[in-house]
């Protein structure tokens, strides 16, 4: 499918060709390793940093952001095959990820230009590593019920409340802090977001870890914190608009679940081609045969909803439903690569399978995007 009605144009594929030709000048096997033991071991983690670095400074880090933060300003077309490209050569997702993908458009939307000069260049680089405090204990994919207070004292906000799950919070210089200012409004009104310095006295983040032995995530505690009121983002008691503008900045981003799913497929036959004869049995060809063509499927889900972005129309029901899908897809290869190959292939079928759960949470869970696609298209909610 031509997301674009016309084909990508001649200075596109000029893109696509020069990032091809950086890639395989300074991706290296290291690097690609180092991501896969990234949550286990600092020295992993500290090449990822130096990773970082050298993308950002060759600015194919972030390329649809201005240039004057460290992008390139580039197109729709090219930001789908900047996705597309890191996909198929198996680039490691940056450090900042939910960073560059999340926090910076609403910093780029609702901060102060000495923020976005001095925080967007940095976070590109992973010269600081920055955590997004949304999920609580009783408010995980229902944001408005958070609980995390921060109450006016002349010129600070003083914090208190626990956040769980967040990504690297445990490392992260920064946090985007999603708080409660007004307790007696609708809930979700009565929410700020704080830029946070996560090394103010009262902050404790401790990490957990995953069934893979990973340890990405936090549960982060903010006791009696003292955050000046200059940290805030946006209005006060509109910390949900600056959560929910965030989405409308993620454009061709959705060009890596495809393309994610179909490196893992093309793993999977490879692997499965080296344990044995499996490719000889019938059933197991049309097994790989149906994942092919749902993925094809996903793709043209992922594409429309650029498409609706490049024309000007809401494919946010679309890229919910693409996200929903995805996850199924991933969960469901991952157990059959793990139930053909077990703990061949290297073991990463194993951790593929345990890490796959998330699939369906991360993101969004499935049951809050069926219920966006639903609400869209006016059917009842589940």
């Amino acid at each position: 499918m031509d997301p674009f009605g016309f084909g990508h144009p001649p200075a596109a594929e000029q893109f696509r060709k020069e990032l091809r030709t950086w890639l395989a000048d300074q991706l290296t096997d290291d690097i690609v390793s180092a991501a896969r033991r990234c949550g286990h071991s600092d020295e992993a983690f500290a090449i990822m940093r130096r990773w970082n670095a050298t993308l950002a400074d060759a600015r194919w880090a972030a390329v649809s952001w201005p240039t004057a933060y460290g992008g390139r300003g580039a197109s729709v077309a090219e930001a789908l095959i900047h996705a597309e490209e890191m996909t198929w050569a198996r680039v490691p997702h940056p450090l900042n990820v939910i960073g560059i993908n999340n926090i910076a458009p609403a910093l780029m939307e609702y901060g102060t230009e000495q923020q976005k000069t001095y925080l967007l260049p940095r976070m590109l680089r992973a010269d600081d590593i920055w955590c997004q405090g949304m999920s609580e204990p009783d408010a995980g994919s229902d944001l408005a019920s958070l609980r995390t207070r921060a109450v006016r004292d002349g010129n600070e906000f003083v914090v208190n409340g626990q956040k769980i799950w967040t990504s690297l919070g445990h490392r992260a210089n920064w946090c985007q802090l999603y708080v409660r200012t007004d307790p007696d409004a609708p809930k979700h009104r009565g929410i700020s977001c704080l830029i946070v310095d996560m090394a103010l006295p009262g902050i404790q983040a401790r990490p957990l870890t995953t069934l893979s032995g990973d340890t990405d995530f936090a549960e982060v505690f903010f006791t009696d914190v003292r955050v000046p009121a200059s940290a805030l983002l946006g209005t006060l008691n509109q910390g949900w608009q600056v959560a929910t503008t965030t989405l409308s900045h993620e454009r061709a981003g959705a060009a890596r679940l495809y393309a994610e799913l179909q490196t893992r497929l093309i793993d999977l036959v490879n692997d499965l081609d080296e344990a044995g004869d499996q490719l000889r049995d019938p059933a197991v060809l049309r097994r790989l045969g149906e994942f092919e063509l749902r993925i094809s499927y996903l793709e043209t889900l992922c594409q429309r909803a650029i498409s609706a972005t490049v024309h000007g129309t809401d494919g946010f029901a679309t890229a919910s439903l693409a996200k929903s899908v995805w996850a199924e897809i991933g969960q469901d290869l991952a157990a059959f690569g793990y139930g053909m190959l077990g703990d061949d292939g290297g073991g990463q079928w194993a951790d593929y399978r345990l890490t796959s759960h998330a699939l369906s949470i991360a993101g969004g869970t499935t049951q809050i995007n069926n219920n966006i696609t639903a609400r869209l298209l006016g059917l009842p909610r589940r």
